[in-house]
C-alpha cells in the first residue's frame, strides 16, 4: 500500500534501474508489487517482455496525466508496494504522482549538473506539499556509483545537500554489471545466475542494503 515514485528532471540517472531493483527485492521478500511505467519510452514494458516476471510482480503502463492518479490508486488497493517510474522531463503527470506518493526517491550521479537537476526535483516535491496538504517524504540518493570510489565531487554534493537540510539515503546504488544485465536478459537479480554475469552476489548485497534504506525511510527513520 506504499507508493514510491522515482523522480528526476534529467534522464539517464538510474530511475528505471532503481525501480527494477526495488521491485525485485520486494517480490523476493513475498510482497505484492505493482510497477507503473509512466515513461513514454516505456522502458519497463520492454524489460518485462524479456522474461516472465515473478508472480507477485506486475507492470502497468500509464503515460497519461488524465489517468495516472486512478492508476496509482487502483494499484495501491491491490499491492503492498507501488513503484512509479516517471519520465525525465517536467510534466503534470509527475506532479500528480508525487502528490499521491508515500516516498519520493530522487536519483543523481556525482556531477554538478545532476545536483542542480536533483535540486529542481526537491523543489517540485516541496511545492506539491501544498497541493497534497501534507509533507511528502523524499530522499535523494546517488546511483551508478563506482563500487570502490568515493569521488570528491560526490562528497562535495553530499555536503551541500546536508547543509540545505535535504535528506539523503545512506546507501547508494552502485554501478554493477548485474543491474545492466537485467535489461538484456530480463527478470530480477534473483533470476540471474553466476554464469550470466560477474559480481552477482555483490549486486544482490547492494540491492538488499538499498531496499532496506528505502524501507527505513518509509517508516520515517532519519536519513
Amino acid at each position: 500500500m506504499a507508493v514510491i515514485s522515482l523522480v528526476s528532471s534529467k534522464g539517464g540517472v538510474g530511475k528505471t534501474t532503481s525501480a527494477v531493483v526495488l521491485a525485485g527485492e520486494f517480490a523476493a521478500a513475498g510482497r505484492k508489487v505493482v510497477v507503473i511505467d509512466a515513461d513514454p519510452n516505456r522502458p519497463l514494458e520492454a524489460w518485462s517482455g524479456l522474461r516472465p516476471l515473478p508472480d507477485l510482480l506486475r507492470v502497468v503502463i500509464d503515460d497519461s496525466a488524465e489517468t495516472i492518479i486512478d492508476t496509482i490508486e487502483d494499484a495501491r488497493a491491490d499491492a503492498d508496494f507501488v513503484i512509479v517510474d516517471l519520465e525525465g522531463t517536467a510534466t503534470d503527470r509527475i506532479g500528480f504522482a508525487v502528490a499521491r506518493s508515500d516516498l519520493v526517491l530522487i536519483p543523481l550521479q556525482s556531477s554538478v549538473l545532476d545536483a542542480a537537476e536533483a535540486a529542481k526535483s526537491v523543489k517540485l516535491v516541496r511545492q506539491m506539499w501544498k497541493v497534497a496538504n501534507r509533507e511528502i517524504p523524499y530522499r535523494v540518493f546517488f546511483s551508478r556509483v563506482p563500487p570502490a570510489i568515493r569521488e570528491r565531487t560526490a562528497r562535495d554534493i553530499e555536503r551541500q545537500f546536508s547543509g540545505s537540510a535535504v535528506p539523503a539515503l545512506p546507501v547508494s546504488l552502485t554501478d554493477r554489471a548485474a543491474y545492466r544485465t537485467l535489461f538484456s536478459l530480463g527478470g530480477t537479480l534473483h533470476n540471474l545466475e553466476n554464469a550470466d554475469v560477474s559480481g552477482l552476489e555483490n549486486a544482490r548485497e547492494n540491492a538488499r542494503e538499498f531496499t532496506q534504506a528505502v524501507i527505513n525511510s518509509l517508516r520515517g527513520e532519519a536519513a
